[in-house]
């Protein structure tokens, strides 16, 4: 169950419209079943789908799995950085989903994590067991699990509260505006094509990324992005919205990659950072960048000097 209280921004929006803006990763028709089926109240009452919603109230939403996909436990090996009795943190390699959907329903992430532990928490549901926050396909880097659901809920609210650090390295093309800035706006699925992302000027979700230059070579930059916020592709629109977008991402760069070997965007979640559910203790975790993205910095540098 999830509760938002309507902003002024979004007022007089019809209800199914407004879940979509709200929370993107499903479809209207998605939310009409919700709806249909008593799953979004609002202040407390049960709407229709074309009830205009107003300023505070309070939309309730059961989510419920728009498919049930199976996570059948299959044998494929995972780097797992560490691991104790209620969480693992996992490196997630390029081109990996991480967990089943439609045309992805073997091979994920979840499905390697069901072969090799015994107990994951299913808070997301089984075909998410244990699954806190995701990376795209082909973002690789580090990610926790949760391996039971106190564990999972703890490591969720530190995310929400924004009290989890998770900081990405990136390629973008051209160079950055400044040298560290934030980017705060809103996002919403693009209307004109659902693959992607955009930003809005009313509704959808608040996104918020910090930003460090590390390095530029030419035409290109390495630059250390801190997520605020956890929105899909966050890093990805953000950059594209700035007119810098991330060096191999087919979806919001229109350039080809000059990188045969790269085979996706070139982005890695390099580093988190987490207070632990059970022991309070904090927990830092870096990983070295992948061999792929490491080549690519050689090849920027070499022209550098």
């Amino acid at each position: 169950m999830e509760t938002v209280k309507i902003k002024l921004q979004q007022v007089d929006s019809r209800l199914d419209n407004f879940l979509v803006e709200y929370d993107s990763e499903h479809t209207r028709s998605y939310y009409k079943r919700l709806i249909e089926n008593g799953k979004v109240k609002v202040n407390g009452k049960v709407q229709k789908a074309g009830y205009k919603v107003q300023l505070d109230d309070v939309v309730e939403i059961d989510f419920e799995p728009e498919e049930v996909f199976s996570a059948e436990p299959e044998n494929i090996p995972i780097d797992v950085v560490y691991e104790d009795d209620d969480l693992l943190v996992v490196n997630k390699p390029q081109g990996m989903v991480v967990h089943p959907a439609v045309g992805n329903t073997h091979g994920t992430l979840v499905n390697a994590l069901a072969y090799r532990v015994k107990n994951l928490s299913k808070l997301n549901g089984q075909f998410r067991a244990g699954i806190v926050h995701r990376l795209d396909k082909d973002t690789s880097g580090l990610l926790v699990v949760a391996k039971n659901d106190i564990a999972h809920a703890n490591l969720a609210k530190q995310i929400a509260d924004k009290t989890a650090k998770r900081t990405y390295y990136a390629i973008v093309q051209g160079y950055m505006p400044k040298q560290e800035d934030t980017i705060h706006n809103f996002l919403a699925r693009d209307k004109k094509n659902r693959l992607k992302y955009t930003v809005v000027d009313s509704g959808g979700k608040e996104a918020i990324t910090n930003y460090k230059v590390l390095q530029t070579y030419c035409g290109m930059s390495l630059v250390e992005f801190e997520l605020k916020t956890g929105r899909t592709h966050q890093i990805r629109v953000h950059c594209a919205h700035i007119h810098h977008p991330i060096v191999g991402d087919a979806l919001y760069n229109p350039n080809p990659c000059p990188f045969s070997w790269v085979k996706g965007q070139l982005l890695v979640a390099k580093k988190l950072e987490f207070v632990h559910p059970t022991t309070k203790q904090k927990m830092c975790f870096e990983i070295e960048l992948p061999q792929y993205f490491q080549k690519v910095i050689e090849k920027l540098s070499a022209h550098n000097d």
